[in-house]
């Protein structure tokens, strides 16, 4: 039997992981609070906590974009389990989730009936320790649910052996695991050497930037004030005159003032009238800055500009956005490919040797619709290619150049 570092040592592990995944969701969700660094903001402007999406729009640009098809070359009927567990909403949290938080997890049991049951679990509630060969885990825990405190109430470890639940700490029997590793898959986004689960969309510059542009605004909150009501001031006011209310003066559009009884009267003027250019170039400034980061465009983020809106420059604009998402999917593919391959294992109850799916690959919708002008194009291109290479093209390949 391998040697396990246990279900304690992996849900220490999680504790300490946790944190900075929920920090993650917490921009995700526009619950995010930005530390204010200036000290001349007035108290009464305190409560003031403006929201930016900036973060969501990076990791849902990416997610909207991944819409898996299914599997080819498929001898081991993958499709089916997945077409038998809600295969695009299960694919669809797991990437979304793994985008977020750098690794999602599908967790692989038996419904009533015997037949694989598929359940994506996000990265705050599961983890393990990874093969780093073929990116299934050799053991891993997951947190099933929770109870209203927070608390896990339903918790699992895996091995390759067996599979055991925890009802509020205390263990049911254990589920044998015909399948050579852990039935708990990682999905990961962006994974390398230093790094084996990977990296999440929401990098430390999107969140700093958000932050930066969350300040911004504020600021223009407070400065609005002024910008809408400008101050004004009154020179040479005899003591004793009458003392008006500040707010019915603020929005008078008439005002008298009477002379006193030596004829002399006070000189009204009024401030400079602040503007709020600033403002909008320093929020534009930091948006063009977070659309670098994340591959997006300032028309993603809210902004306007000039560029022409045909297909062919949206393509042209978002073509780190295109390298974004297919690395994504070449990533994600093994996760799909695995969780596919384990739970066959578990419906058949046999140890496949994993080298049976070697040929199966993963097929995707593509990344941007063409249009009708861009079908136009293909069709002259594949028409080209046919004539050079005959029989080239199929219906397969068809639809994953077209889409249709």
């Amino acid at each position: 039997m391998a040697q396990y570092k246990g279900m304690n040592y992996l849900r220490t592990k999680l504790a300490q992981k946790a944190v900075r995944v929920q920090t993650r969701y917490l921009y995700y969700n526009m619950k995010n609070a930005a530390k204010e660094l200036s000290s001349i903001i007035p108290k009464e402007f305190a409560w003031l906590m403006p929201v930016l999406g900036w973060c969501a729009k990076s990791a849902d640009s990416i997610s909207d974009r991944i819409v898996f098809e299914d599997f080819g070359d498929d001898i081991l009927r993958l499709g089916e389990i997945y077409n038998l567990n809600s295969k695009d909403i299960l694919t669809d949290s797991a990437v979304s989730s793994a985008l977020v938080t750098s690794c999602s997890f599908i967790y692989i049991s038996k419904d009533a009936n015997g037949y694989p049951r598929l359940q994506a679990i996000d990265g705050a509630n599961a983890t393990g320790i990874i093969d780093p060969v073929t990116r299934m885990l050799t053991e891993g825990y997951a947190v099933l649910e929770r109870d209203d405190m927070g608390n896990p109430s339903i918790e699992a470890y895996f091995t390759a052996e067996k599979t055991y639940i925890y009802r509020n700490s205390k263990a049911d029997k254990p589920y044998n695991n015909p399948a050579p590793y852990a039935l708990l898959v990682p999905v990961i986004h962006r994974p390398d050497p230093t790094r084996p689960f990977g990296r999440s969309r929401i990098s430390r510059a999107c969140m700093e930037l958000t932050d930066s542009a969350i300040r911004t605004i504020k600021r223009s909150e407070v400065s609005a004030e002024f910008y809408s009501f400008p101050q004004k001031y009154v020179l040479g006011l005899d003591g004793d005159a009458e003392k008006k209310e500040k707010w019915a003066l603020t929005i008078s559009s008439f005002l008298q003032i009477d002379k006193d009884k030596d004829g002399d009267k006070p000189a009204v003027g009024q401030f400079q009238q602040q503007s709020m250019s600033p403002y909008s170039e320093q929020l534009k400034t930091i948006a063009s800055m977070f659309a670098g980061e994340t591959g997006l465009t300032l028309d993603d983020l809210g902004f306007s500009t000039a560029n022409p809106s045909t297909p062919e420059a949206i393509r042209a604009s978002h073509e780190t956005l295109r390298l974004a998402a297919r690395k994504a999917q070449r990533d994600f593919s093994v996760g799909f490919l695995n969780a596919g391959y384990l739970a066959a294992c578990l419906r058949d109850n046999y140890a496949f040797d994993r080298s049976v799916i070697y040929q199966t690959k993963v097929n995707y919708e593509p990344i941007f619709e063409p249009d009708a002008a861009q079908l136009s194009g293909m069709g002259d291109a594949v028409l080209k290619i046919q004539q050079a290479f005959p029989d080239y093209f199929d219906e397969e390949k068809l639809h994953r150049l077209t889409g249709l």
